[in-house]
């Protein structure tokens, strides 16, 4: 494996002696020194005043990175050009599900007018990059420009992971991603018809529930045993099923889909999963976790991790001096991470990076998250799952009160490593910091306010408030 840069950033630039804030112009972005042409097309440059940070793609961490550089940045010592594959400013993929709940594209938007007036700051729409020549420091656009770069970071994000099966491409097919496929979506979905979703993760619950909100009956395919795989055990899982059922999807867990199947006219018409199950099936959508969008590196000529991204050290930076990666393109360290969370925490660091901070490298071991799913809060911390040999501290809750909550202790020690909540999640902003450290002698009742008091609930008569005992074992 080749070794990573973790020496000093010539791409950095430094502050002009004798330059101060009140003294400091920022460049016009809008007039480029001239070039010649080159074969390919025109040629941007950056300014004789500022350096160019050229950034490819335009998501919710790529926004993050521009505008962490544009608050930065007080010297204009950066000039930013955006090369965005989507006709559409950065928005709130988190939010997608409220666009069909009627929020506007504009509601959704993260690029403000602020950031649009911004003279230091480029963004092209729709201008996909599709080669970089890290010897000239120029990357091609698809409609054949080349714009030269100082620094370049990459924020590419990843693509939807659609599994070949037969079927995959007939029409009533979609992928769960954009603002356009959601607009696709819409199109092609009828109130009170059946649709499914192939994915039982964070993704395809969100499509099971934007669906669920066009009126559809969604069924949901999951081939692990239970839902949220990546984050949750099964107790989690198993609140997040009883609300699903309650909202009237319906998860099947365990099996996989084998076809997608045509209807007369060619349309999607029903699916068959591999337990033998046939559901009838208006549109089918695809939601089965996400591959790294890292097709540059070809053109790039940088090593990729195991799975896919482009490898980057702990500084985001790849073995090119001048190159970043952020966001869900990145494998930092040789892993990707799919969460909004670390792909925001790495386009902090690069920014910071790139207008002379030294911030501390990315630690990803912070690998907990707290989302909301179905009306239902969940949240991991630490490692979020028991390894051979932890000890498990476990508080199990009578049916009916939809918390949850399970840490993770070392063995010998007694050191906290991690836990799991769903139902309530209050307790997490206490204990994610005490991970690596000894775990408290009151670790139960830290966790048992997350269960209201209601003493007319019999479920343990020994317990007045309702609840049940908690259970420690390994």
């Amino acid at each position: 494996m080749r070794r990573l840069h973790t020496g000093v950033d010539p791409a950095v630039p430094k502050p002009r002696r004798g330059a101060t804030r009140a003294a400091a112009r920022v460049p016009d972005a809008r007039a480029p020194r001239r070039e010649p042409p080159s074969a390919g097309g025109r040629v941007t440059t950056a300014t004789r005043r500022a350096r160019t940070l050229v950034v490819v793609g335009h998501g919710m961490t790529g926004h993050r990175l521009v505008d962490g550089v544009r608050k930065r940045d007080t010297l204009g010592q950066w000039r930013v050009v955006v090369l965005a594959e989507e006709r559409h400013p950065a928005y709130d993929r988190v939010g997608l599900s409220s666009y069909l709940a009627g929020k506007s594209r504009a509601d959704l938007t993260l690029a403000g007018p602020e950031h649009l007036a911004d003279p230091r700051l480029t963004l092209r729409l729709g201008c996909p990059a599709v080669a970089v020549d890290r010897a000239r420091r120029s990357v091609r656009t698809a409609d054949g420009d080349t714009v030269r770069y100082d620094a370049l970071v990459l924020a590419t994000g990843s693509r939807p992971f659609v599994p070949p099966v037969p079927g995959r491409d007939l029409d009533g097919c979609f992928v769960y991603r954009t603002l356009d496929d959601l607009d696709l979506i819409r199109g092609a979905a009828r109130p009170g018809r059946s649709a499914v979703v192939v994915g039982g993760g964070l993704l395809g619950l969100e499509a099971a529930e934007a669906l669920r909100l066009l009126g559809m009956r969604p069924h949901v395919v999951e081939a692990a045993p239970h839902l949220m795989p990546a984050q949750l055990d099964a107790g989690a899982a198993e609140i997040l099923r009883r609300h699903a059922d309650g909202l009237g999807m319906t998860p099947h867990c365990g099996t996989s889909l084998a076809s997608v199947d045509a209807r007369p006219d060619g349309r999607v018409g029903s699916v068959t999963l591999t337990d033998g199950t046939v559901l009838r099936a208006r549109l089918v959508v695809f939601a089965a976790g996400i591959r790294p969008r890292d097709e540059l590196a070809a053109t790039l000529g940088l090593p990729l991790g195991e799975r896919g991204g482009l490898l980057v050290d702990a500084h985001c930076r790849t073995s090119d001096e001048r190159v970043w990666a952020v966001g869900e393109c990145a494998a930092v360290n040789g892993r990707c991470h799919g969460l909004l969370a670390p792909g925001n925490r790495m386009a902090d660091l690069v920014a910071e990076r790139l207008t002379g901070g030294t911030p501390p490298p990315f630690d990803d071991t912070e690998t907990g998250t707290t989302l909301k799913l179905l009306g239902v809060r969940v949240a991991t911390f630490g490692s979020g799952r028991p390894a051979a040999g932890e000890r498990v501290v476990e508080v199990a809750f009578t049916e009916g009160t939809d918390r949850y909550a399970k840490v993770f202790l070392h063995p010998d020690s007694g050191v906290l490593l991690g836990g799991i909540l769903a139902g309530g999640t209050g307790s997490r902003a206490t204990l994610a910091p005490l991970v690596g450290r000894p775990a408290p002698s009151d670790l139960e009742q830290l966790l048992l306010p997350e269960i209201p008091s209601d003493p007319s609930d019999p479920s343990d008569p020994s317990d007045p408030s309702g609840r049940s005992r908690p259970s420690s074992g390994r």
